[in-house]
């Protein structure tokens, strides 16, 4: 048995209301508004006319129309990733859906709540293969929590009560509503339902009593952090359990800004470019402590950093879906609870007198601090430097987005993270996803400075949502890496086949050019002493803003180019 610990106090008790001649529209934004909904993402569809009525005379409910619906899901999925409640996506049937199916899987990738709702034929119609009709259930029922579709307006408060349930408790995801126009325009008496409730599972004594046990006998352990659920609170509870045990801190695969990258427990991250000690450490460790990761791939470099299923570590792993916890490892002690309940019972243990491994973290620790120093490499554009740049000039509270490609490589190595909610990144590693993340980060705290990184081909995959930039007025600056390829997958070709490349150049508009087109700022930097100015007119435009790097596409990822992908081919055969 584990214990449950609610994170949001129900309403007791709770006074049934009944609303007569509501329309289904109607009755939905109320079910969203009582659960918390107070902003929309939508590329608007012909399906769900009566909601978006209701929405237009609707105060509380902020509507962010969007250019392109995996635009709009990404932008749901970092909302709900920053509040903790289920980012909403509104979009049209058939293409409207599968073009926001991106963000739906990012949503899963990240474990993030998010709910989507998808307008659907009219219920008559059903089965004929109508206009644009599809069977959501079947197309998302791998990459949701939960999908279903609402056949009577009546059900409405019900489902949409269980789906913020679902995609909240446990490990956070997806949920897909599939709603008929038809229903939407129907009008019923409908009974409200109170706010959903979160619960979270928390570490039994007996589970706490073996993890202090296994530290006992440990010699060499690390703590790995990752997931979703922390608060504030949670992290600074994480921490003070770290520093009161002189535990060495991992973060996991694009959660780097859960604790303080400047701590001294801190020792690195992991992703496809770990730092080669920071492996080599995993391979003698003797305890892996994971807090809230899921283990995936990228944080397991392709599950042989720890191997599967059983490790050869002792294993602790504290996980808030019973569902994962021995779904590809095979922990010594799996502990069924969420990150809170956990970081906040670790605090509270007696700590390890005289730790064995202080030298083992001491190390650790300069091994990381040496591996985040920028190259100072003798080119154009160093973007170790430029990452350096960007942090120096930030406050601690200023958010990061980058979408997927080697460019992250950089943000990824050279950023330091100083506090929580300062990374939206996607773990699923979708192209797009930055710009996007970046507007709903903006829109949520407009008070703090956003900055998103893209490459060429990334920015490009989401450029269309500058006009929602600008029309939204938010002052986002958007670093585009320019080096005129797809350079991820060039990278996996000069691997494998050196010097034949196919399929990865591009050809680019000039993006200082475009971001002034819309009324936004743009400038080009070619020279990484030029940067700092550029950036920080960039900051003080105060509107939507692109830098263009014009960087070497020979530079592939830190300390990897073209030349030493194929030297490394040819002396190998």
């Amino acid at each position: 048995m584990h214990a449950v610990i609610a994170t949001s106090l129900p309403e007791q008790p709770h006074d049934v209301t009944m609303i007569k001649n509501r329309t289904g529209g109607e009755i939905l934004l109320d079910a969203l508004r009582t659960h918390g909904t107070d902003r929309v993402f939508s590329v608007p569809g012909e399906s769900c006319l009566p909601f978006l009525e209701a929405l237009r005379t609707d105060p509380t409910i902020d509507l962010v129309i969007c250019r392109h619906e995996a635009g709009a899901a990404h932008m749901a999925e970092a909302d709900g990733k920053m509040t903790g409640r289920p980012g909403l996506c509104l979009v049209s049937r058939g293409p409207g859906a599968m073009q926001a199916a991106v963000g739906i899987h990012m949503a899963q990738q990240n474990s993030t709540p998010q709910i989507v709702i998808v307008g659907q034929v009219p219920r008559e119609f059903r089965g004929r293969e109508a206009f644009q009709e599809m069977n959501y259930t079947s197309v998302f029922a791998d990459m949701t929590k939960w999908v279903t579709e609402i056949t009577d307006a009546r059900q409405i408060p019900e489902i949409v009560s269980r789906a913020f349930h679902v995609a909240t408790n446990g490990r956070p995801g997806p949920v897909v509503l599939s709603i008929p126009e038809d229903v939407f325009e129907e009008v019923w008496e409908v009974e409200d339902l109170p706010r959903f409730y979160m619960s979270e599972p928390g570490p039994t004594p007996e589970a706490l009593s073996a993890v202090r046990r296994f530290l006992e006998k440990a010699q060499r352990p690390l703590m790995v952090v990752g997931g979703t659920g922390w608060t504030k609170q949670a992290c600074a509870d994480i921490v003070a359990f770290a520093e009161a045990n002189d535990l060495p801190i991992v973060a996991a695969f694009r959660a780097q800004d859960i604790v303080d990258n400047r701590h001294p427990n801190v020792v690195g991250s992991l992703g496809f470019a770990i730092n080669p000690a920071l492996k080599a450490r995993f391979n003698a460790c003797d305890l892996l402590l994971v807090v809230g990761d899921r283990l995936g791939e990228p944080s397991t470099q392709a599950y042989s950093l720890i191997r599967a299923p059983v490790p050869k570590q002792t294993l602790v792993h504290v996980y808030p879906g019973a569902e994962e916890l021995g779904r590809v490892y095979r922990a010594t002690l799996p502990i069924h609870s969420g990150v809170a309940a956990y970081a906040a019972a670790a605090r509270q243990m007696p700590a390890i007198p005289s730790p064995r491994w202080a030298a083992w973290r001491a190390t650790a620790r300069e091994d990381f601090v040496r591996y985040q120093a920028p190259l100072n490499r003798n080119s154009d554009i160093d973007l170790s430097c430029i990452v350096a740049q960007v942090r120096d000039a930030l406050t601690d509270d200023a958010i990061i987005t980058n979408g997927a490609g080697n460019y992250a490589g950089w943000v990824g190595r050279f950023f330091q993270f100083r506090d929580r909610g300062t990374q939206l990144a996607p773990q699923g590693g979708s192209m797009g996803y930055g710009f996007p993340a970046a507007i709903a980060a903006k829109l949520r705290h407009p008070e703090r400075t956003v900055v998103a990184f893209a490459g060429d081909g990334c920015f490009l995959m989401a450029a269309s949502e500058f006009a929602t930039a600008m029309q939204r007025q938010v002052a986002v600056v958007v670093i585009v890496v320019n080096n005129r390829m797809y350079g991820a997958i060039r990278a996996h070709q000069e691997r494998a086949y050196p010097g034949r490349p196919v399929g990865t150049d591009l050809h680019n508009p000039d993006f200082a050019d475009f971001a002034r087109s819309f009324g936004g700022f743009g400038a080009i930097v070619e020279k990484t002493r030029d940067f700092p100015v550029v950036f920080e007119r960039a900051m003080a435009a105060k509107c939507p803003a692109i830098i263009e790097l014009r960087v070497d596409p020979e530079e592939l990822s830190p300390g990897i180019t073209v030349a030493s992908l194929r030297a490394a081919k040819a002396a190998t055969g």
